[in-house]
């Protein structure tokens, strides 16, 4: 992989600012619902200050973004102030309360892009408004794409078109899929499987630092903590409430453990602490899921925060 220098240049950028949402979905890698944990506006507003000088796109998240929708007027107008027409901002909504005129107001504001991530078994409409929904975006004319824009590169303009695509979890792919976390490790929906290498896949860490040819690079913040991936890791890289991503991401840069996360190598990111690629095969396989292993890693062998091998 290329060697990144400026981390204040950050091509994807993945922010779940809410885990506050009108479904409790038997998946959801984070626990959202009526009861999720939501984030102050100060908060909010500090963690843009401590984002990237450049990001080419960011995607709002949830949770339900649309159920902390005055929240999520505030933050896109801060990033707006800030960003301008330089970065693409997109929306990931289950759809659920998604109406002809909130879906005006969030163009105007300056969303271009919108996911709904619940045409799957998981949620309460199970996929039942995709028609409905098809046709509020068509009158908006807004172009159907069904190609998952989040694992591509080409389309970093400054002139985006409005598009919308849909997908939801299977028991391959995504949140049910993969993620031994939340409520889907609770209710046991998650991927048993020690063979599958979620680390390796967009939305897991690979290229988080420096991405590569056909691997955007996505940094995660879930509400404040930042990862390298999606489902994060057992203890937050830090804290975006205090910390700059880009000192976050230069902290760890250098270290082997993360080089290793950053090629979509978790069996191999203890070999420089002695935890052989052996161990971590027998301990994977042991546990059924790449995930869980990353947990005991840094439970038990390596502090994320100190960058030290634990004693």
């Amino acid at each position: 992989m290329r060697q990144k220098n400026d981390f204040n240049h950050v091509e994807s950028l993945y922010w779940v600012f809410t885990q506050l949402c009108n479904d409790q979905c038997d998946h959801c890698y984070n626990l959202s619902g009526p009861k999720g944990r939501r984030m102050g506006e100060s908060d909010c507003m500090a963690v843009i200050e401590n984002l990237p000088e450049r990001i080419d796109r960011l995607i709002l998240s949830g949770g339900e973004p649309l159920a902390e929708r005055q929240l999520l007027y505030k933050i896109i107008d801060r990033l707006k102030e800030r960003y301008g027409n330089s970065t693409q901002f997109m929306l990931q909504t289950n759809g659920d309360l998604l109406t002809g005129e909130i879906l005006d107001t969030l163009v105007e504001k300056g969303f271009t892009r919108f996911d709904i991530a619940s045409i799957d078994r998981y949620h309460k409409a199970a996929g039942g408004r995709l028609s409905e929904l098809a046709d509020l975006f068509e009158s908006r004319g807004f172009i159907g794409d069904q190609d998952d824009p989040l694992v591509r590169k080409e389309q970093y303009l400054h002139d985006y078109p409005l598009s919308w695509g849909y997908w939801g979890s299977t028991d391959d792919m995504w949140l049910g899929g993969n993620w031994a976390r939340g409520r889907a490790l609770k209710k046991g929906i998650w991927k048993k499987d020690p063979e599958h290498n979620f680390c390796a896949i967009h939305s897991g860490a690979i290229g988080f630092l420096n991405g590569d040819e056909g691997i955007t690079q996505e940094v995660s913040i879930q509400l404040w903590d930042i990862n390298p991936c999606c489902p994060g890791t057992f203890e937050p890289m830090g804290d975006a409430r205090i910390d700059r991503i880009a000192d976050i991401l230069e902290k760890v840069s250098g270290h082997a453990v993360f080089s290793h996360l950053d090629d979509g190598d978790p069996l191999g990111m203890g070999e420089s602490l002695g935890v052989t690629r052996e161990h971590a095969e027998k301990r994977c396989g042991e546990l059924g899921n790449v995930c869980l292993w990353c947990d005991e890693f840094f439970r038990d062998h390596f502090d994320i925060r100190r960058l030290k091998e634990r004693s």
